[in-house]
C-alpha cells in the first residue's frame, strides 16, 4: 500500500528549479518508494547492486552514458567518488532540469561530497518518516498507540509486526550505516550508548555524564551524538539563539526522530505502559517535536525549532520559527490545561513582543481546543499538526 507524501510537491518543484536532487533520510523511511512512484517513467538502478556498482566505479561516465534521463541513483552513498561525474554530465547540458535524482540513508560522507562537486547544481530534501497527516485514516486512535507505533511505513500499516521490525531495523542501521564509521569494537559499546540516550530522551545533553556511564571521553559523546543526528535517530532541539532574559541554557535537548525507537530501547512493554511510566512527557514532548521538524522537512526547510528557559527558570518547551514570527508552544500530558502551563508563554510573549505569533499555544490530551488566561490557547494534540503547517504558511 502506497501513501502519498506531503514532500511531492515540493520535490516536483525542486525537479524544475535544478539538474539534480538529493533525497536523504533515515533508512526504511520510504524513499525508494516515494521517487518511483513520483517519476514513474525515470531509470532506476540501486547502487546496493554490487554489479551495478562494479560499473559505475570502474566506467562513470560510460555508466551515466548507459541510462537515460531522468535517471533515479538510489543509495548513492555506495559510491561517493560517482558524484564528480555527475558534475560533468550536469555541466555538458546546465540549463536541463531534473535529470538526476539520488537518494541515501546518511550524511556523513555524502553530504561532504555533495557540497565539494554539485554546489549550485543539486537541490537536497529530507524525506522522514511518515507525519499524521501523511497517515490520513491509517493514524492510530489514540496518543498512546500514536506515539507506539511511531511513523516507519511497516510498523505503521502492519501494527502487530512493530516489534520484530524495529529489532531488524536496529541491526541493520548498527551494521550498515554505524560500521562504515566505526571500529568494530566499538560497536557493542555504542549499542550501550544507544540505549542510555533513549533513557536521555527530551533531556538536555551531558556529555560528561554520558561519558561517565558508558565509560568513554567526552569527545567520543561528541561524536557519537554527532552520528546519531546525522542519520537521523536523535534531533538535537537547541537553545533559542536571541539573548531574551539572559539565556544560561546551551545545550541542546535531544528527542528521537521517531517515537517508537526509545519505546523500544526503553523496554517499554505496552503503549498504555509507556505513556503512564515516567517517560511518558518526554514521549509526548518528542511525538510533537518530531511532527514538527517533519512538517518543515516537507516544505523543503531546515527545521528552526528551539526551546527557551528565562533567567528566573521559566520555559517554553518548543519555539517555532516562520518569517519574522516566534510561535511558543508548551507540550503538556495533561487532559487539564490551567493557567500555570501559561506561565513561561506568558513570559516569553513579554519579552519577544511583535516577534511574537500572537499568543502560545498549550498542546495537551483535550478534546477540543479552549482558551486559557492570558489569551493563550489550549489545543488537542490531533490538531497539532495541522494548526502547526497553518502557522508555517501564514507566520
Amino acid at each position: 500500500m502506497y501513501l502519498q507524501r506531503a514532500l511531492r510537491p515540493t520535490l516536483e518543484l525542486a525537479l524544475r528549479s535544478f539538474p539534480a536532487v538529493l533525497l536523504t533520510g533515515p533508512r526504511q523511511a520510504g524513499k525508494t518508494t516515494f521517487v518511483r512512484h513520483s517519476l514513474p517513467n525515470a531509470s532506476y538502478v540501486t547502487l546496493d547492486d554490487p554489479v551495478v556498482s562494479a560499473f559505475a566505479r570502474d566506467d562513470p561516465q560510460g555508466f551515466l552514458q548507459s541510462h537515460k534521463t531522468p535517471l533515479i541513483l538510489d543509495e548513492i552513498q555506495q559510491l561517493p567518488e560517482l558524484l564528480p561525474f555527475l558534475k560533468v554530465a550536469i555541466d555538458a547540458n546546465r540549463s536541463q532540469k531534473g535529470r538526476f535524482v539520488l537518494t541515501g540513508s546518511q550524511q556523513f560522507a555524502l553530504m561532504q561530497g555533495v557540497s565539494e562537486s554539485l554546489a549550485g547544481r543539486i537541490a537536497t530534501l529530507d524525506l522522514l518518516p511518515l507525519g499524521r497527516l501523511e497517515l490520513g485514516h491509517h493514524a492510530a486512535p489514540s496518543l498512546a498507540e500514536t506515539i507506539w507505533r511511531g511513523g516507519y511505513p511497516e510498523p505503521v500499516l502492519a501494527p502487530s509486526m512493530r516489534s520484530l521490525w524495529i529489532v531488524s531495523y536496529l541491526r541493520s542501521y548498527l551494521d550498515r550505516d554505524v560500521r562504515s564509521i566505526l571500529k568494530v569494537a566499538e560497536l557493542r559499546i555504542f549499542e550501550l550508548f544507544l540505549n542510555l540516550v533513549a533513557a536521555h530522551h527530551g533531556q538536555e545533553v551531558n556529555r560528561g555524564k554520558l561519558a561517565s556511564q558508558v565509560g568513554i571521553s567526552q569527545p567520543t559523546v561528541k561524536r557519537w551524538l554527532n552520528v546519531l543526528e546525522a542519520s537521523y535517530v536523535l534531533y538535537g532541539l537547541r537553545p533559542y539563539h536571541e539573548n531574551l532574559g539572559k539565556r544560561l541554557v546551551k545545550s541542546p535537548k535531544l528527542y528521537f526522530l521517531d517515537s517508537a525507537l526509545p519505546c523500544h530501547l526503553t523496554r517499554q512493554p505496552s503503549a498504555v505502559s509507556a505513556l503512564a511510566g515516567p517517560l511518558a512527557g518526554a514521549l509526548f514532548e518528542g511525538w510533537c517535536v518530531s511532527e514538527a521538524v517533519k512538517l518543515y522537512a516537507q516544505r523543503g526547510d531546515e527545521a528552526a525549532l528551539y526551546f527557551w528557559r528565562s533567567h528566573d527558570g521559566l520555559e517554553v518547551d518548543l519555539l517555532a520559527v516562520a518569517g519574522a514570527k516566534v510561535l511558543p508552544i508548551e507540550i503538556k500530558k495533561t487532559s487539564s490545561p490551567t493557567t500555570v502551563h501559561g506561565a513561561g508563554l506568558t513570559r516569553f510573549c513579554q519579552l519577544a513582543g511583535s516577534r511574537a505569533y500572537g499568543t502560545g499555544w498549550v498542546v495537551c490530551d483535550i478534546p477540543r481546543s479552549t482558551k486559557l488566561a492570558g489569551g493563550h490557547e489550549a489545543i488537542p494534540w490531533r490538531e497539532f499538526p495541522g494548526r502547526f503547517a497553518t502557522f508555517l504558511t501564514q507566520g
